[in-house]
């Protein structure tokens, strides 16, 4: 065993230590983060705007902060942008976040002195907590690969501005640097596909151990990969053990991807966002995500059928309930409060408290009224594969397809097949099937013939490439919607074939 690896049983025991403390204590470690983050705000401006020095108590909170996304805090991150000081947290914050938004267009999320440490320490925890659980940590001693978007940064207002993998990028740790892969000249390529043949050309002959990025994307490396070698991945990498991923329910990908690769490996899923490292897999028999409570993160919880309501209920830490959808709402040391992060989540366990991510509270479809969510027809696609097994998905979304003649309105299922099935017909009932299973709604309007029964429209391989390419979204961390209330990714993705 290497020196890195033995060094790093001892340090995931001490860290696993240090999270049972708060993990034995976590109403109270949520109300530490609560009283703290309110009292080095009191002197900002949304702290005077918002009377933080007469808040006591959550329910005094919730009067005076009133949930609301990007674009209703967008004046407030505006002025941050613009070089403000003590907007939104004491002074300036150390970098911004760059993300794509859906309604805002670009979004420029703080992260701050003192939040920096959330995003690199949960990422760095999550591996600890699988060294501490499995005792393996030879991987360490390998080469480790993390595939991100560019650590090339800009300067906004005078703050350093990039998205949020390529800052991370900059404070991996000195003991892995000379671990890491890509080098910094190929990460810093923009353009994905140049990229990521340049990726390729330096990890081909490398003892790779650990790979993590987001499925889709790692998918596309491990083709192209085995194109250029005419081998799979485990006869590439011996070494490699360990994928950690995120972003995405990673279940739809799993057998593409693990068949790829040529032998089962372990995992661990992570859930970031650039407002935050909000949770990691701590257990490997477990998929439930383990929410870190003393973070400088305080969360609230809106039941999701609550959510548009003017004033929906907002749930503490000790509240909530197991199986109950969620709106994720956060404040934080970044500055952000009474945050809607979009994220929706249910909680698996409360002795400790685990979640998965369920879906976007925007994303969903309810044209007539279903409201099918994001959770239901990756589950729906999940079990369809399960009984036909011969099929291998790269990508799906779904979208409605609105009739103007009386029950012929439908759900339409875009999927890009790795491997098609045999009976597309026969998948295609199975998967309408299980969506009536799942959402008793849309079981309604098909047994009511108000839908039609959904189809399954078969996409040309390289149509979700080539969409996301159109859009200067491809590779990186960047994630196709996985439902949408309206056909402009429907259509998007048809556009390209023609």
């Amino acid at each position: 065993m290497g020196v890195k690896a033995w060094l790093s049983k001892a340090f995931a025991a001490y860290i696993h230590k240090k999270h049972q403390q708060w993990m034995q204590h976590p109403v109270e470690a949520q109300k530490a983060v609560f009283d703290h983050i309110l009292a080095k705000a009191q002197s900002t401006d949304f702290g005077r705007d918002h009377k933080f020095a007469s808040i006591k108590s959550h329910a005094d909170f919730v009067k005076a902060v009133p949930v609301k996304d990007y674009e209703g805090l967008k004046s407030y991150f505006n002025r941050v942008k613009e070089g403000e000081k003590d907007v939104l947290w004491p002074g300036k914050p150390l970098y911004l976040a760059k993300t794509s938004g859906t309604t805002s267009g670009t979004k420029y999320i703080p992260i701050t002195r003192d939040s920096i440490s959330n995003h690199i320490n949960g990422a760095r925890d999550s591996l600890l907590a699988y060294i501490h659980e499995t005792g393996k940590a030879q991987f360490l001693n390998g080469k480790l690969m993390f595939l991100s978007g560019s650590p090339v940064l800009e300067e906004v207002g005078g703050i350093k501005t990039g998205r949020l993998s390529g800052i991370s990028n900059h404070h991996v740790p000195g003991y892995l640097r000379t671990n890491q892969m890509p080098s910094y000249d190929t990460n810093c390529i923009e353009d994905w596909e140049t990229k990521l043949d340049k990726i390729i050309d330096e990890t081909i002959d490398q003892p790779m151990s650990l790979i993590s990025g987001i499925p889709p994307w790692v998918q596309m490396y491990f083709d192209k990969l085995m194109k250029r070698t005419g081998k799979q991945i485990k006869d590439i990498f011996p070494d490699f053990s360990l994928f950690v991923y995120g972003g995405v329910n990673f279940e739809p990908y799993r057998p593409k991807l693990m068949e790829s690769i040529g032998k089962q490996i372990d995992s661990i899923e992570l859930f970031p966002a650039s407002e935050g490292f909000f949770a990691f897999q701590n257990e490997q028999n477990d998929k439930g995500l383990l929410l870190l409570l003393n973070s400088g993160i305080f969360y609230e919880f809106i039941p999701t059928e609550e959510y548009f309501n003017e004033n929906p209920t907002r749930l503490t830490i000790g509240e909530v309930e197991l199986g109950v959808n969620y709106a994720l709402v956060v404040s934080s040391n970044a500055g952000l409060w009474g945050y809607s992060i979009g994220d929706t989540v249910k909680f698996t366990s409360l002795k400790p408290y685990k979640v998965i991510v369920s879906g976007r509270i925007k994303h969903f479809i309810s044209a007539f009224g279903e409201h099918v969510i994001g959770e239901e027809v990756e589950k729906a696609m999940q079990r369809t594969i399960s009984k036909h097994q011969e099929v291998e998905l790269f990508e799906f979304t779904v979208a409605p397809y609105v009739s103007q003649n009386e029950g012929e309105s439908y759900h339409e299922w875009l999927v890009e097949f790795a491997r098609q099935p045999h009976d597309l017909k026969g998948f295609e009932q199975e998967l309408n099937k299980q969506m009536q299973q799942l959402n008793t709604y849309y079981d309604d309007l098909i047994t009511g013939n108000i839908l039609a029964d959904l189809k399954v429209t078969s996409l040309p391989a390289g149509t979700f490439r080539d969409y996301m390419r159109s859009q200067g979204k491809l590779g990186g961390q960047n994630k196709v919607p996985r439902l949408s209330n309206d056909r402009t990714l429907a259509d998007g993705l048809l556009a390209v074939q023609k």
